[in-house]
């Protein structure tokens, strides 16, 4: 599965987007899921997913799944900081925790997208 993470995307895409998969599940089709999530400018982006983060993000990809205490420990990090990353990035559906409680990255792919704006001339 793929998570789709979109930057300074108008909301009538977005929405459109949503209308048509669920335009496809009513005609009876089993699309691929929808799994997306946006923010409104690439400062909010760059908030939520600092480099910390995505280095977080590669290790578990790698090595997953792991207690938060074994991931602070592969990072060489404090585990009172990666637990607040853990947390931050499970919101933002990028990690999720099994019944063990281990963190683990479910997505085979995850895509930024920022589209180019075009200054008219």
């Amino acid at each position: 599965m793929r998570l789709e993470i979109r930057v300074a995307e108008p909301i009538e895409d977005m929405s459109a987007r949503s209308r048509e998969h669920a335009r496809r599940i009513d005609a009876g089709e089993t699309p691929e899921p929808l799994c997306e999530v946006g923010f409104e400018t690439m400062a909010q982006f760059g908030a939520v997913f600092t480099p910390k983060r995505w280095e977080l993000v590669e290790a578990l990809k790698a090595a997953s799944p792991l207690s938060i205490y074994a991931l602070s420990k592969q990072l060489k990090r404090h585990y009172r900081n990666v637990h607040k990353d853990v947390t931050a990035l499970i919101e933002w559906m990028v990690i999720e925790k099994d019944e063990s409680g281990k963190v683990f990255v479910p997505w085979d792919e995850i895509a930024v997208r920022w589209p180019l704006i075009r200054q008219a001339a």
